[in-house]
């Protein structure tokens, strides 16, 4: 049986990948460790909470008491760092909070793993730390082409920025200890338990309550969109065969215009009789300070190596998504 630690396994993509592994894995059991701030709920993990190979404790990545506790009590094989502050439009409000959890709260997992696990300068077969960071750690892409894991760092606003320190720190703990870490960086997900900050599912929101939808600029900011079920079986592919101390890209090939997108919720809640209501919602607001213009992930190297590649389409996906969302109105409020 393997034991994992799941950090931010309340939050959208974290219970998304919860719900996943318990179906993967039966004979594994999951701490599940989160702060349950605005975007982590509960109700996120759905039967996951009764289920006993799911412990849920309520803390900080950065209680550095908590997190050495959980190692020695539990004989962890495998962590999966989900936790993170997360909204761009929130960092450059207050970038000293997304220091805190996305950097310092990283370093004192990397510090405890290394504690529990290291035995004279090594570390047993089987272990694995997983660093979940984002493909805006690249910067913006001008005009062709794609990120590719040898693409220099270049973020370009206080959470991308917060989410490279991390990352560099995950590589520099494999390099300099050889703690047995992967880092992975994803294109923008999308799917059920989002919060409603997010694009897809502020549009739905506003969209059935009649109100405008804001989008940056001129809405030509391009995105790789990648359904939250193809991120999370792509982390399975890294847990079970990717060699120590590689970085994986995971993207889906479905770039797609922020207007573009708003125009499909829209359409796609039309289609479903949800709301009447067309391109009159979108209203065109002052762009985000810092605004990258395009994100293009190659997953190549995941697809060679790893034998993974990206199932659902941007229209399926949306699909999904938008029935989820009209099943469960009141995961709208925020």
């Amino acid at each position: 049986m393997k034991t994992y630690l799941i950090t931010g396994g309340a939050g959208f993509i974290g219970s998304n990948f919860v719900r996943l592994l318990l179906r993967e894995e039966p004979g594994s059991l999951l701490i599940d460790l989160d702060a349950l701030t605005y975007a982590g709920h509960l109700e996120n993990l759905g039967g996951a909470m009764s289920d006993p190979r799911h412990v849920f404790i309520h803390g900080d990545v950065c209680d550095r008491s908590l997190v050495a506790r959980i190692f020695d009590e539990q004989e962890i094989d495998c962590v999966v760092h989900f936790a993170a502050e997360s909204s761009v439009d929130r960092s450059i409000g207050d970038p000293e909070r997304f220091v805190r959890t996305n950097v310092l709260g990283t370093s004192v997992l990397l510090d405890c793993a290394r504690a529990s696990w290291e035995r004279d300068g090594a570390f047993p077969k089987g272990k694995r730390f997983i660093q979940i960071s984002t493909d805006e750690v690249y910067g913006s892409l001008d005009g062709a082409g794609y990120f590719t894991e040898e693409t220099a760092l270049s973020p370009r606003n206080p959470y991308s920025a917060s989410k490279a320190a991390a990352d560099q720190l995950a590589h520099a703990y494999f390099t300099t200890y050889g703690l047995p870490v992967n880092i992975t960086r994803c294109s923008n997900n999308y799917g059920p338990c989002q919060h409603p900050e997010k694009l897809i599912p502020r549009a739905v929101k506003n969209a059935l309550e009649g109100r405008e939808i804001p989008v940056y600029g001129d809405g030509m900011q391009v995105r790789d969109w990648l359904y939250v079920e193809d991120h999370c079986r792509a982390l399975l592919c890294v847990i079970r065969r990717a060699e120590p101390g590689r970085v994986y890209n995971i993207g889906g090939h479905q770039e797609r215009r922020n207007l573009e997108v708003v125009r499909a919720v829209l359409a796609g809640l039309r289609a479903r009789g949800a709301c009447d209501a067309g391109e009159e919602l979108i209203r065109h607001v002052s762009d985000r300070r810092g605004h990258d213009r395009r994100y293009g992930i190659d997953p190549g190297r995941m697809e060679r190596e790893l034998g993974w590649r990206a199932r659902i389409s941007f229209e399926a996906g949306l699909s999904r998504t938008l029935d989820w969302y009209l099943d469960h109105r009141e995961r709208l409020r925020g």
